[in-house]
């Protein structure tokens, strides 16, 4: 059964960075990915950030180029999202998801989540 949890969300000022962690459990080593999504009130989930198992693909969405970043390690069953620069619209609440197969931006063909981690940026 596969299992996610993300940890290291928290309340931060504008400008600040901070660490999301994602540990997988669960997963078969091959042909999978995860990717980050987040959702503030009232708006749809919507993805930041995926990568590939073999970590030699990642994908941002524009809204946060240049200032997250992806990566994985621990024999790929951490997935971290560094966030830097840190605005108050990235508010929300983290989740990370898993998926067999290609990378897709939509979060209805992810098939297990995470519980999901508050991000709150302060102005």
């Amino acid at each position: 059964q596969v299992q996610l949890v993300e940890s290291g969300g928290g309340l931060v000022q504008a400008g600040d960075s901070l660490r999301l962690s994602c540990a997988t459990s669960g997963v078969i080593f091959s042909n999978y990915l995860v990717g980050w999504f987040r959702q503030a009130p009232g708006k749809e989930r919507e993805f930041v950030a995926g990568i590939s198992w073999r970590g030699d693909r990642t994908e941002y969405a524009d809204s946060v180029k240049g200032r997250f970043t992806i990566s994985s390690e621990n024999v790929k069953t951490t997935v971290y999202l560094q966030m830097n620069s840190l605005k108050p619209e990235d508010t929300a609440v983290y989740y990370c998801a898993a998926r067999y197969g290609s990378m897709r931006y939509d979060a209805r063909e992810y098939n297990f989540w995470g519980q999901g981690t508050q991000v709150t940026v302060s102005s």
